[in-house]
């Protein structure tokens, strides 16, 4: 990477963390350029070089916390693969606490900026954050199960909504209930005869 492209990612990342900042503090629609900069450490003219609003920066700061997120499951990941391929199908489910305590560890840590996310779905494309995890940790699990390439997308959209739907319930109450309590009843949604593997 040369220096030039260098300098813009490291400022790009510093204003992304300033916005994660701001955001532990007050509202987004009451943080202004002005306090992104000052604890960025750059002044205007260098926002407006990258952006053209804060949501431009906002929907930048969700992706880079979402890769920040994915890389807790990419040390695991080549295991949880290698596992899956060889597991019996009997011992096979969609979904285990294994791979949801992470996700849900993550949100409760960065639960402003998941709350803005959820907020204002549209602008920021709540579902495409979610379907990150589906699509990545997942989808090898619907290999296993035959499942064709036709009918994935509509599964992994059903999951995607009542993942959302709980997470939104979650953050409403600031996040009250433990990760624990939350992996526990996500379980009971898909195996309501409480047999969970992880």
């Amino acid at each position: 990477m040369n220096r030039a492209k260098s300098k813009y990612f490291s400022t790009a990342a510093r204003m992304d963390e300033a916005l994660i900042e701001c955001l532990e503090k007050k509202d987004f629609q009451y943080i202004t350029v002005k306090e992104i900069c000052q604890k960025a450490g750059v002044n205007r003219s260098t926002f407006y070089l990258h952006y053209e609003t804060i949501a431009d920066l906002l929907n930048e700061c969700v992706e880079y916390t979402n890769n920040k997120c994915f890389q807790r499951y990419n040390s695991e990941l080549t295991d949880m693969k290698k596992r899956l391929a060889s597991e019996h199908m009997e011992d096979l489910i969609f979904i285990s606490p294994e791979y949801l305590r992470p996700y849900f560890e993550f949100i409760k840590e960065n639960k402003r900026l998941f709350q803005v996310v959820l907020s204002q779905p549209g602008v920021l494309n709540a579902d495409d954050t979610f379907r990150q995890m589906f699509v990545n940790i997942f989808s090898p699990i619907l290999d296993r199960f035959h499942v064709t390439e036709q009918e994935k997308p509509y599964i992994i959209l059903f999951y995607i909504g009542g993942m959302i739907a709980i997470v939104r319930e979650w953050i409403g109450k600031d996040c009250a209930d433990s990760v624990e309590q939350i992996i526990k009843i996500c379980m009971s949604c898909i195996i309501p005869d409480g047999k969970e593997n992880g």
